[in-house]
């Protein structure tokens, strides 16, 4: 089947024509990670992709399975951004064979699906793949993403690249959203998110507020 163009503004992906799933972000299925990425720094990416789809305002759902029987609860730092959200239970390793799923990716009315989750090589795989079938553009958020090994992530991204899906990384989707530096009404926001959670991008913004501009610090006050 051959990929169908992006819905997107001149190419690009925006907070109006895209939605977010985080798949399977549970404790037993973090115990699995070993494809290269440090647990913490996945952790990092998930929430700042989290919060920056937040401060947009892109249609963002949550799914896992078998949370009481073997995988755990979300990640309470995830949930913790999207207090309201109800996640998405499910029994099968395919989220797209869940009808709640598909209803639930339906109801964004965004044909351009990012996806963030684990594992790599199974529950991130397979519906992306379903999704291209169905004439879904899919985006793997590969550094929110994770597999057993660093083969089975590799070779999860090139079968999903192969099949029409397209790369993408977690700081370069949180600015795709912005993409002006002249809109101001997500500045303030976004420096902040990318100051907490921005690695030496972050270091490098707290550096510029507070040297150059003479801010305070960006550190919360400690009781």
């Amino acid at each position: 089947m051959a990929h169908i163009l992006p819905e997107t503004d001149g190419g690009l992906l925006t907070a109006d024509n895209c939605a977010l799933a985080f798949i399977d972000l549970q404790p037993q299925m973090s115990f699995g990670v070993s494809s290269g990425i440090d647990r913490q720094l996945l952790l990092n990416n998930v929430v700042m992709l989290a919060k920056g789809a937040k401060e947009f305002g892109v249609p963002t759902l949550i799914t896992t399975v078998e949370t009481e029987s073997f995988s755990g609860q979300t990640w309470p730092q995830l949930l913790d951004v999207f207090p309201d959200l109800k996640p998405i239970e499910r029994t099968g390793m395919n989220s797209w064979d869940s009808q709640p799923f598909r209803a639930a990716i339906k109801a964004t009315g965004k044909r351009n699906i990012l996806l963030s989750g684990l594992w790599t090589e199974v529950c991130i795989t397979w519906p992306t793949l379903n999704m291209l079938a169905a004439g879904y553009n899919v985006y793997v958020v590969e550094d929110a993403c994770a597999g057993t090994s660093p083969a089975a992530h590799e070779a999860a991204l090139s079968r999903m690249v192969q099949a029409g899906a397209v790369r993408m990384t977690s700081v370069a989707t949180v600015l795709e959203f912005q993409r002006d530096w002249a809109r101001r009404e997500h500045y303030g926001a976004l420096m902040n998110i990318f100051r907490e959670h921005g690695g030496a991008y972050g270091v490098g913004i707290e550096y510029a507020y507070t040297m150059v501009h003479k801010a305070p610090p960006a550190r919360k006050n400690v009781p």
